[in-house]
């Protein structure tokens, strides 16, 4: 009998697996929050932005927005959006950084643009945006279809003369 755990009424059979499965989660939310702030933080360093300036841009307190930064608070998906339009970035980073959405799929362009430091983050969305639309223009919304590949496809065929032309 010494052997075996003793089981309380007041904690099932699986309490403690599911407490480790929330202890897990917790651990995420964690990690998001300080993974959030680090790169807030890191985007604001870039901009030149004071905390007091990126608190009054987006219209959030200064105590706030340094817990934010230390990874003390998780900010909503609407705060978010503040702090993305008062540093001129993607509010769509800033969710995914959060946790709020999932990564889209790669790609080896969009993973070049993101993967280049030499250009802001604002100018890595703006790219991105614009590769996005052309290739939902041409019709290569799936990742790694045709719209998606490496060589570039081109057009060899010589169109029909019209009746109106002349050689």
């Amino acid at each position: 009998m010494a052997d075996q755990p003793e089981v309380s009424a007041e904690y099932p059979e699986g309490a403690a697996e599911q407490s480790a499965g929330v202890g897990e989660k917790a651990a995420r939310v964690v990690h998001a929050a300080h993974d959030i702030g680090g790169f807030i933080r890191a985007q604001r360093e870039a901009a030149q932005v004071s905390l007091r300036q990126l608190a009054t841009l987006a219209g959030v307190s200064n105590p706030y927005l340094s817990q934010i930064e230390r990874g003390l608070r998780n900010p909503s998906a609407e705060v978010l959006a503040q702090i993305a339009k008062a540093l001129r970035v993607s509010s769509e980073v800033l969710y995914v950084r959060a946790g709020y959405l999932e990564q889209r799929a790669h790609s080896p362009v969009r993973d070049a643009l993101l993967a280049d430091t030499s250009i802001s983050e604002r100018q890595k969305q703006v790219l991105l945006e614009i590769y996005e639309s052309f290739r939902r223009e041409n019709g290569g919304n799936e990742p790694g279809g045709e719209g998606d590949s490496a060589v570039p496809r081109t057009n060899t065929e010589t169109p029909p003369r019209q009746e109106h032309e002349t050689p």
